[in-house]
């Protein structure tokens, strides 16, 4: 690329000078042009980050109120059995 810039430059400074000061007063033109897109963009990435935290805040919760509701389970089923031991070892009169 360089390469290329430098033998047009050879080739024709002229051009190639006009070239740079077309590209330097361009640049706040495409640059103003420019600006609203990357900001909707940047503004879109935001919206999806906020919306994918939620939603992996919330699968979260629901996680862990399954396993709450499952530890609850296990729990009354070990008493349960617990009690039928109990209940079932006691001596008959």
């Amino acid at each position: 690329m360089l390469d290329k810039i430098r033998n047009m430059y050879q080739d024709d400074p002229i051009k190639t000078i006009a070239i740079g000061v077309g590209a330097i007063i361009l640049a706040p033109t495409i640059a103003s042009l420019v600006k609203p897109v990357a900001k909707a963009t940047i503004k879109t990435g935001v919206i999806l980050y906020q919306k994918t935290k939620e939603t992996i805040a919330e699968t979260s919760e629901q996680i862990g109120d399954l396993v709450a509701e499952a530890k609850a389970e296990v729990l009354a089923e070990a008493e349960k059995k617990q009690d039928t031991i109990t209940v079932s070892s006691t001596p008959s009169d």
